[in-house]
């Protein structure tokens, strides 16, 4: 219980956040700016409508993580809020569940409004069809901005603020290029070959939830993939979270 407070608490600030309001009328902005462009798209209107619309769902999203997950711990201590709550029975991983659980809703909120105001920007235009594809793309959005937020909060209780953002966003331009680790690994000589695998399958696999290019053809994903996608996004939070919680419970904030 203690844990869903924590994460009720975070999701509020999130939401009552600047930054928060700014990405969202940000986005919709962005989503009118590339119907006014629409007509240089040469009749790729609506593939250029939903391929944008959805990175931006994505980068948006990063700008929130960035600016405020990297700083979820930092600001605690900064407040000294963090000294009641730790003073409490309460354990540490718990702590560190409740803001990303916290978090992660406000950004699976920031990525349904956009994703209902590009699927009703869709129904204006006649394409009806595309909202199965959109939504299972929204969907696979936000388990990829819960698995990059994971990470956030762990090196948000590790480290500065600033360096929890480099490493954060290092981290999220690797996992998008893993496909093409891996696929360099599998030229590469001897050992160079299975230290560049390793890498590759340690680093967390974004392109499992990308569907941009389906989405933007009007193409649904299987269940398959769905169901392969929201449990690696839960395993690899698990398991992010609990390496971010051991190192969490020897930190002291003296």
């Amino acid at each position: 219980m203690t844990a869903f407070l924590i994460a009720h608490n975070t999701f509020r600030e999130a939401v009552r956040d600047r930054v928060l309001a700014g990405i969202v009328v940000g986005g919709l902005a962005l989503m009118l700016l590339v119907r006014v462009a629409a007509p240089l798209a040469m009749g790729e209107d609506v593939r250029l409508t939903v391929d944008l619309g959805l990175s931006a769902i994505t980068w948006l999203g990063m700008i929130v993580i960035l600016m405020v997950g990297s700083s979820l711990v930092a600001k605690e201590i900064d407040r000294r809020t963090i000294f009641n709550l730790l003073s409490r029975p309460l354990p540490r991983p718990l702590y560190l569940f409740g803001k990303w659980a916290g978090l992660t809703a406000a950004l699976c909120s920031v990525a349904i409004v956009l994703g209902v105001a590009l699927g009703a920007e869709l129904a204006l235009l006649g394409r009806a069809a595309y909202l199965p594809s959109l939504a299972q793309a929204v969907y696979l959005a936000c388990l990829e901005l819960a698995v990059v937020t994971s990470i956030a909060v762990m090196f948000s209780a590790l480290s500065t603020p600033v360096l929890s953002a480099l490493y954060t966003l290092g981290l999220f331009l690797a996992g998008q290029w893993c496909d093409d680790l891996r696929s360099f690994a599998s030229h590469a000589p001897g050992a160079l070959g299975t230290l560049l695998k390793g890498a590759a399958n340690l680093l967390p696999n974004l392109p499992l939830f990308n569907m941009r290019t389906l989405a933007a053809a009007g193409d649904v994903t299987t269940g398959a993939h769905l169901g392969i996608a929201t449990a690696y996004a839960v395993m690899f939070c698990g398991a992010v979270l609990m390496l971010g919680a051991a190192a969490f419970e020897s930190r002291d904030f003296k």
